[in-house]
């Protein structure tokens, strides 16, 4: 509210300011036809100025930041992959029988659609983690200790633009949290484990959709991280850094 009372008073100075030039100018000049008539010129145009300056400079200022804050978010995207995130997917494609590994090895002769068409159906896929004491607690491990940095990334201004990452940090840390709250996984009940698949596979089905997207980026704007990336993809059993 202050803000509106700030420009609503700056608007009135401007206004005021404005009237007594123009009082200057005629009591100067006593001209009232050139008044009106520069007036009337000047307001003519503001049309053509808002669409100069609000629509077109505007909207191009708008475009060179969105790609400037873009490109800063996939490099925390990358971060977040680099640090835990493929790892997690190699866990998690061990626990999904289901996984369809070979749509996942992906080249650089793919086009961005066939990208896009993955993205669509591993978002609509619906998986079913097989998962017992040994998986859960590889799975709380690598977790509980990468916590720190995934809040860390939550403190980063520039996701407030990236929705689904943010949902997906959201996912992990709650995946966290519940297996950072029990003390161990052998003979938990029926009900307790069916509700730790649904955190495993709202992150799982997450994880896996924002990789893809990933990779996509990685193609188009650095194919020698690409490359590497694709070396080692994590749905890949005979996947390698070293060029054969």
């Amino acid at each position: 509210m202050k803000n509106y009372r700030w420009l609503i008073l700056l608007g009135l100075l401007l206004i005021v300011l404005s009237a007594s030039l123009y009082l200057l100018h005629y009591s100067i000049f006593h001209d009232k036809h050139h008044i009106f008539l520069f007036m009337l010129h000047d307001l003519a145009f503001v049309p053509i100025e808002v669409l100069i300056v609000s629509l077109i400079i505007h909207s191009a200022l708008s475009y060179r930041e969105k790609r400037a804050m873009m490109k800063k978010l996939n490099m925390v995207i990358g971060a977040f992959y680099t640090e835990v995130g493929t790892e997690l997917l190699r866990i998690f494609s061990r626990l999904e029988t289901s996984m369809p590994n070979e749509k996942l090895k992906m080249s650089s002769k793919w086009p961005d659609g066939r990208f896009d068409e993955l993205a669509g159906a591993l978002s609509a896929a619906g998986f079913d983690p097989q998962v017992g004491p040994k998986e859960l607690t590889e799975l709380k491990n690598l977790l509980v200790s990468n916590k720190s940095f995934l809040l860390s990334l939550l403190q980063n201004q520039n996701l407030l633009e990236h929705e689904t990452f943010t949902d997906l940090l959201w996912a992990l840390l709650h995946l966290a949290e519940e297996l950072e709250n029990r003390k161990g996984f052998e003979d938990l009940p029926e009900k307790d484990i069916l509700h730790l698949k649904g955190d495993i596979r709202r992150a799982h089905s997450s994880l896996i959709v924002e990789w893809v997207r990933y990779m996509k980026h990685l193609k188009n704007r650095y194919p020698y991280l690409f490359s590497l990336a694709v070396r080692t993809n994590p749905f890949d059993s005979e996947a390698s850094a070293v060029i054969r």
